[in-house]
């Protein structure tokens, strides 16, 4: 008998081994949250109960990924691994050169380094705290150019991660299209509540820019997670598998920037995608200087096995339909107790609206990053502040960015956690709420000079 995977969101696997998790008392917690500044990226893991910190290199990796683990070839030049893993790319993704990196940022670097002539503009769909920082390193200026919808956490739409085509078509009109050294499309957008985009939208685009021989590169970091919305929410694609449609995605791209440690369902690593021989070539050089050999990219032979297992596990239909509902049902627990939440919820975690959860708390006290060291307080669970603190400060005046969305991500680990385990993160959010007049800001003691959100250290306000 056939269970029907749309009524049973059982786990699609068995559990063959488990990692023991460590209950710490409130007590304990508070000591360990003062250490790390109130910064939850300071604190250790051991200290942590449930970690929703990321999703990025937390995944659990399969018996299959495991054994490929030993296969590894640790050749200096011209690893079997390699070959695997860029079969794996070109099999699954579509694109005919790989250059692996260290990580998703690794590819971000090589990119920005080619693309980019200092004062061209870097167009995308809500900016990534690591791509723009990279972007902004070679000279380029980002420019926003998502649709209204993804900044609005209230706001309906199956597919709030769309480009507006008319911001865009502006932007080339005004500065030229020489002037762009090319449009990055995130597919889904992780600061816009993990919102995916639509495979009109994506085609639309690429109709737009090749024309005028404007590069469109993804970050296609949750990319299969976007083929899922797609297959559930666009017309004419529900009769289609994930592989299909994630092939017909990178179809209208001309490369793609990839951590492995999300989609590709592997702890370390990533890879640099590309159609073009030349982009290859200059890649090929760059990874030379900064990761290692084009073989191996700053990648252990069997690390670039486990991925190339990973590429193919990721694109099964009953995996990804786990994945994305058990994200669903954790933000389901929530918006039934009216806790404020992006809408509609995203692929890789539930997205709590700062603002609207502790309105008496202005920007400049950092609300997001207040309610994130309160959930670890009260349960030890570890999320992260995605608001100011993350969008750092403006080059020109110095200030702090202000975006229009400040919130705390509960980022699912994939294959991680059940669903046991989201009824225990909902009820520590939902006792929050119910007492979240009494939490109060912060104030930040310690600021680097880049992408602060990591390091940062913060101390409470009346303290």
């Amino acid at each position: 008998m056939f269970v029907d995977s749309k009524t049973i969101n059982a786990e699609p696997y068995r559990i063959k081994a488990v990692e023991p998790m460590r209950v710490t008392t409130r007590e304990h917690r508070q000591e360990a949250l003062e250490s790390a500044g109130y910064n939850t990226f300071l604190l250790r893991s051991e200290d942590v109960f449930i970690d929703l910190l990321t999703d990025s290199g937390t995944s659990a990796m399969s018996d299959t990924q495991w054994a490929a683990l030993m296969r590894g070839d640790e050749a200096y030049a011209g690893s079997r691994s390699f070959y695997a893993l860029e079969k794996a790319v070109q099999d699954v993704y579509g694109f005919p050169y790989v250059v692996p990196t260290h990580q998703g940022r690794g590819a971000e670097h090589l990119i920005s380094q080619i693309l980019i002539t200092p004062g061209q503009y870097t167009p995308g769909n809500m900016y990534f705290t690591t791509t723009r920082a990279h972007q902004e390193l070679a000279g380029a200026t980002f420019v926003d150019v998502i649709n209204d919808k993804a900044h609005d956490p209230t706001a309906a739409g199956a597919f709030k991660g769309d480009v507006d085509l008319g911001k865009l078509q502006k932007l080339i009109d005004d500065v030229g299209p020489d002037k762009i050294a090319y449009v990055n499309v995130a597919v889904t957008v992780n600061l816009a509540g993990g919102q995916p985009v639509s495979m009109a939208n994506l085609r639309a685009v690429y109709e737009l820019c090749h024309p005028l021989g404007i590069l469109v590169w993804s970050d296609a970091t949750r990319c299969v997670e976007n083929a899922y919305f797609i297959q559930q929410r666009e017309p004419g694609y529900a009769d289609r598998t994930v592989a299909e449609i994630l092939r017909e995605m990178m179809s209208y791209f001309d490369g793609c920037t990839m951590s492995g440690k999300k989609d590709n369902l592997v702890n370390i690593g990533g890879f640099l995608a590309m159609r073009d021989e030349g982009v290859l070539q200059k890649a090929r050089s760059l990874v030379v200087l900064f990761e290692g050999m084009p073989s191996y990219g700053g990648m252990a032979g069997r690390d670039m096995e486990a991925m190339s297992v990973g590429i193919r596990e990721m694109v099964d239909d009953a995996y990804i339909a786990h994945r994305v509902r058990q994200v669903e049902y954790l933000g389901t627990l929530l918006d039934e107790e009216g806790v404020p939440i992006v809408k509609p919820i995203g692929g890789h975690g539930v997205f709590l609206d700062a603002r609207a959860f502790l309105p008496h708390l202005e920007q400049d006290v950092f609300p997001a990053q207040a309610l994130a060291a309160e959930l670890y307080l009260d349960s030890g669970v570890r999320s992260m502040e995605r608001g100011i603190v993350s969008a750092g400060r403006d080059p020109a005046t110095g200030d702090h960015r202000r975006p229009k969305l400040e919130l705390v991500r509960l980022t699912v680990p994939r294959r991680v956690y059940t669903d046991r385990h989201m009824e225990v993160v909902a009820d520590s959010v939902i006792r929050l709420y119910r007492r979240r007049s009494e939490i109060r800001g912060l104030a930040m003691v310690y600021e680097p000079e880049t992408l602060r959100f990591f390091t940062a250290r913060f101390a409470p306000l009346g303290a």
